[in-house]
């Protein structure tokens, strides 16, 4: 099991900044990879930002060049610097950690959650 902790979210005005902070706890070191989704009312969760163990990020277009996600393995815990925030970016973020299981029909994925963060975008 793996819990994960998110902090940092708020009311901003389009053009700030804001950082989430994600950690977890409990059984960390099967931990592949982690990262963050939003979602917003009506609409289906969609991936922001991922991050592997060795450090490789990847991002959906829209926030490319304006996000920044990080990993600090010694104190398990994720980041994602927001910058250039529009209305766009408005949803509650979700921090995501993804662990490798080992079954009878081969390797698997089990996904962890976060309980969620607002983010507010004001223009």
């Amino acid at each position: 099991q793996v819990q994960l902790v998110e902090s940092g979210g708020g009311l901003v005005q389009a053009g700030g900044s804001l950082r989430l902070s994600c950690v977890a706890s409990g059984r960390t070191i099967d931990i592949m990879d982690m990262g963050w989704y939003r979602q917003v009312p009506g609409k289906a969760r969609e991936l922001v930002s991922t991050i592997n163990r060795a450090g490789t990020p990847r991002y959906v277009d829209s926030v490319k060049g304006r996000f920044t996600i990080s990993r600090d393995n010694g104190k398990k815990t994720v980041y994602l610097q927001m910058n250039s925030l529009t209305p766009d970016d408005t949803a509650v973020y979700y921090c995501n950690a993804g662990v490798t299981t080992v079954g009878a029909s081969g390797f698997g994925r089990d996904d962890y959650w976060g309980q969620g963060t607002q983010v507010t975008v004001s223009s």
